[in-house]
């Protein structure tokens, strides 16, 4: 490995320098609150091409905005399950892995993914779960289930991700039913379980649901575990669990649009990403599951010590592309929703 370095690095200064030339700026479409804003400065600093970076708070809206066209993104960040839609719709480059020399850093378990197995499309970001936190100074009981979550005693008192699909995967691991069997008959099951539940939802927030937590607002969450690993760097009062009908596990993904006008500075962006202490400056900013292997071996035992960062294995579940269902799924939360 000491023998590569090197050589990667010559290849890396040869990638920036061919990219520097052919481009001064990328448009970058990604979550808010993942990107810090030292890495976009630093890949400014080193290469000279300006970031300009735009957010979205959930994969239908980014979907939504690739498909309607109109703005030339040229690095995208979508879930696993939004990049296996964005691959059947065409609406991504194929990766010139050439250009990518730091590929090889990714860790096995992050390869080979049912969305693209071939990572012809795609360069994982960060990985992550969607579970419950508790304010375990208020609220004394363990809550480790959705069905333990979402009880009237705790009304008002709940943020949860405002995600159409999440809140009715929940519901449906609550009679057993895998989160990718969208059919109307199980659609049909969920729906007096979420009429029940979301009036007792106080917040919902896919931004930033700590922030609430954080302030006392509410005591209880189901948020991305990035944020329930910042709020347990803040005060171990806030425990995290991931449910025990099954927790989803999210990959989200760097991707160049088939629309791109800056594809070589796309590559390099993607290849800077990977690069360990790059890397490590995500992973301190935005505490998810990191799928740099080489990036794991310089963060601090109390990094990969989180528990909302690392947690123990457990039953999780991987979203796949739904089709139609998911506007079966959009249809069935804001009719609820409005009936509030």
């Amino acid at each position: 490995m000491n023998i590569l370095r090197p050589l990667l690095s010559v290849a890396a200064a040869c990638l920036l320098s061919h990219a520097a030339m052919a481009a001064k700026e990328l448009n970058l479409f990604a979550w808010s609150e993942y990107v810090p804003q030292e890495v976009i400065d630093g890949f400014t600093k080193e290469t000279g091409i300006t970031v300009n970076y735009e957010t979205f708070s959930s994969n239908e809206e980014l979907l939504s905005k690739l498909i309607a066209g109109g703005t030339a993104y040229d690095l995208v960040q979508p879930t696993d399950y939004a990049a296996e839609i964005m691959i059947r719709e065409k609406l991504l480059s194929p990766l010139d892995h050439s250009k990518i020399p730091l590929l090889g850093n990714i860790a096995a378990e992050f390869t080979g993914l049912a969305h693209d197995p071939q990572q012809k499309y795609s360069v994982p970001y960060m990985s992550g779960t969607v579970g419950i936190v508790v304010n375990t100074e208020v609220v004394k009981t363990p809550v480790t289930s959705y069905a333990e979550f979402f009880q009237k005693k705790y009304s008002g008192r709940l943020v949860v991700l405002n995600d159409n699909r999440e809140l009715v995967t929940w519901a449906l691991a609550t009679k057993g039913v895998n989160p990718n069997e969208v059919t109307p008959e199980n659609l049909a099951k969920a729906k007096p379980v979420l009429k029940e539940w979301l009036p007792l939802v106080k917040l919902f927030d896919s931004d930033s649901p700590k922030t609430a937590l954080l302030n006392g607002d509410v005591d209880l969450g189901i948020v991305w575990s990035g944020e329930a690993a910042i709020l347990w760097n803040e005060n171990k009062k806030f425990a995290y669990y991931l449910p025990s009908e099954g927790a989803h596990r999210f990959v989200d993904v760097l991707a160049i649009p088939a629309v791109s006008k800056n594809k070589e500075a796309a590559h390099l962006f993607i290849n800077y990403i990977l690069r360990p202490e790059v890397s490590k400056i995500i992973s301190e900013k935005f505490p998810y599951t990191n799928p740099n292997a080489e990036t794991r071996k310089i963060l601090t035992p109390e990094q990969l010590a989180n528990p909302a960062s690392y947690p123990k294995p457990s039953k999780l579940n991987t979203f796949r592309d739904i089709g139609k269902s998911a506007a079966d799924i959009d249809k069935l939360v804001t009719d609820l929703k409005s009936a509030m």
